[in-house]
């Protein structure tokens, strides 16, 4: 994913991007009634409020310089108004184009048992343990329920059948029935796989996922070309479930210590509010089934005879 395309670095792409999404107006510079060839910001505005030469934010642009000192990429970054995860997006961009001649060997993604153990400290809680392309690598029972009760609960036991968040929010229906406001979602989704790019550039299961996303669903094309960062934190969605219907859930993301970009991805409801009450019912539902396969067991049924 370091290659430049069309000339352009990802640093390149992502600086012009977000130019154009400026107006004069949002930066506080008059706009005299002027028509304007390009949309947004022009080279010039940008690189004064930055503080930098034109031709040395063109150079930045077309992928010709690579090596941005972290006050220049923080000029930049005030000009653009970008918020913290996409100042340090901006960085990691810039550090790849810095590093791109040494390649980094990404470790398998694994969960290991301390991290299983951690999932256990939540008791029943939903919790999903994501990698760094937003792979499933482990769920506990309320976390599959919750969140794809339709696919078979051992599936990220198998690498090759691992499922992606990303790619059920934009490719799977039921995962899109999840969430009442599916935009925001969505939004967030592609936001965090900004991120990876920057953070993991030499991924190339990365670049295939999102080549696979952009030629399958038009919508996840038109959020990527957008250039939005979102950082893996907080968030807030109502979800409907088609078990115990409407919650608002919080969505916490928890980075695991020396987890090589795996995060336990946790879902909490207000205390006391009907949103708790259908988390409970849920896992009530769960250990009920869980009863049921147990009576209908062989074994429980021999030993019941013996």
């Amino acid at each position: 994913m370091n290659d430049t395309r069309h000339g352009k670095s990802l640093l390149g792409e992502f600086l012009s991007t977000r130019r154009a999404q400026l107006k004069p107006a949002d930066v506080g510079l008059p706009e005299y009634g002027e028509r304007r060839r390009v949309p947004g910001l022009r080279r010039e505005e940008l690189a004064q409020l930055a503080g930098v030469s034109v031709a040395y934010y063109t150079r930045l642009e077309q992928g010709l310089s690579l090596n941005a000192s972290p006050q220049v990429l923080d000029a930049l970054a005030t000009a653009l108004g970008l918020d913290e995860a996409e100042r340090r997006h901006l960085h990691d961009l810039a550090g790849d184009g810095r590093q791109q001649t040494r390649r980094r060997r990404l470790p398998a993604e694994r969960v290991t048992p301390a991290v299983r153990q951690l999932m256990d400290t939540f008791g029943d809680a939903p919790v999903v343990a994501l990698g760094r392309r937003s792979d499933v690598l482990a769920w506990n029972r309320a976390g599959h329920a919750l969140f794809a009760g339709h696919l078979d609960a051992d599936s990220p036991d198998r690498v090759a059948e691992r499922p992606n968040t990303a790619r059920l929010v934009f490719l799977d229906a039921h995962t899109r029935d999840l969430y009442v406001d599916w935009p925001r979602k969505a939004r967030d989704v592609v936001g965090k796989l900004r991120q990876a790019v920057g953070e993991y550039p030499d991924d190339p299961r990365l670049a295939s996922l999102i080549g696979e996303l952009t030629m399958q669903s038009a919508q996840f094309a038109t959020l990527w070309a957008e250039h939005r960062v979102r950082a893996w934190d907080l968030a807030e969605y109502r979800m409907r479930h088609p078990l115990v219907g409407e919650m608002d859930v919080l969505q916490h993301s928890l980075p695991v210590p020396r987890g090589q970009g795996v995060r336990l991805v946790v879902t909490t409801a207000e205390p006391g509010s009907a949103s708790e009450a259908a988390l409970r019912l849920l896992n009530q539902t769960l250990h009920r089934a869980g009863e049921v396969a147990r009576a209908d067991s062989p074994n429980t049924r021999t030993s019941s005879h013996a």
